[in-house]
């Protein structure tokens, strides 16, 4: 049995690096993405009346099948190419906008929302896997290019009500015709940087659009138990401690987190 890793070749990490982003082909295997394809099409036929599919954050607090996914080894070293051999899961999110409603996102930064959570914030990282092809019609991610170097942190408060945040980069601080569509089809992938500024618009195609976004950090980066960590949980994803973590089981789920968790801490994974 072959034990090669499927990381990202070196142009792609080369070009992480330089833009914040990159696109890749086939993260899993297709009988594994079949595989989660037709999980997460039971979860959302399970949503309970009245809630949003755009509100299915942080699924494996209840859901641990869902780690044969996040630390899938083909992930994994998607992760490894970028952030190195010692990694934790720090968060996941079915955002799934529905058919002709499904909401937008503002321009944001992910590490803005994650700042009282981990240090530094910006170093987490989100692999983005297209369940649904992602387009421009049904409100695909866009991003601004090499916008993770740049530290733009000014915040306004959102009005919108289509908007899934409450908060957005102020519209002065974003040069909107650098944005690039990051359109894919099912089971390829983007990853980007906790620093890039991003966003989405709404969906009112008649095509839905879904990504499984999973985040991870080196375990060099401090997670912050003291604060928000009663409301969070991290995992061991591959290698060893390095900050002083303390990890979850990823064998037994956390409804307990998920009750206590507050409007300021949902959509911990912030969108895309």
């Amino acid at each position: 049995m072959s034990t090669s890793k499927r990381g990202l070749d070196p142009e792609q990490v080369a070009a992480y690096r330089t833009d914040g982003y990159v696109i890749g082909d086939g993260l899993l295997k297709p009988d594994t993405f079949l595989g989660l394809k037709n999980h997460f099409e039971r979860k959302l036929a399970a949503l309970p009346e009245g809630e949003r599919p755009e509100d299915m954050d942080v699924p494996h607090f209840t859901d641990p099948e869902l780690f044969r996914w996040l630390l899938d080894p083909d992930v994994l070293d998607v992760v490894e190419s970028v952030v190195g051999p010692d990694i934790a899961l720090f968060t996941s999110h079915f955002f799934c906008k529905p058919a002709g409603d499904g909401k937008s996102v503002p321009w944001h930064t992910d590490g803005y929302f994650w700042r009282e959570m981990i240090e530094p914030a910006g170093q987490a990282m989100t692999i983005w896997l297209a369940i649904d092809p992602s387009t421009l019609e049904n409100g695909c991610m866009k991003v601004i290019p090499g916008s993770h170097v740049d530290g733009t942190e000014s915040y306004r408060r959102v009005t919108d009500d289509t908007s899934v945040f409450d908060e957005e980069l102020d519209q002065s601080r974003v040069d909107a015709s650098r944005a690039i569509p990051v359109q894919l089809r099912p089971n390829q992938f983007s990853i980007h940087s906790g620093a890039l500024v991003h966003s989405s618009e709404v969906n009112r195609s008649a095509l839905r659009r879904c990504g499984f976004t999973m985040r991870y950090i080196s375990t060099s980066v401090r997670f912050n138990h003291e604060g928000v960590g009663h409301k969070h949980q991290i995992f061991l994803a591959r290698g060893k401690d390095r900050a002083g973590n303390t990890y979850g089981d990823p064998t037994r789920a956390y409804p307990e987190l998920v009750q206590t968790r507050g409007m300021g801490q949902r959509f911990v994974g912030a969108e895309r």
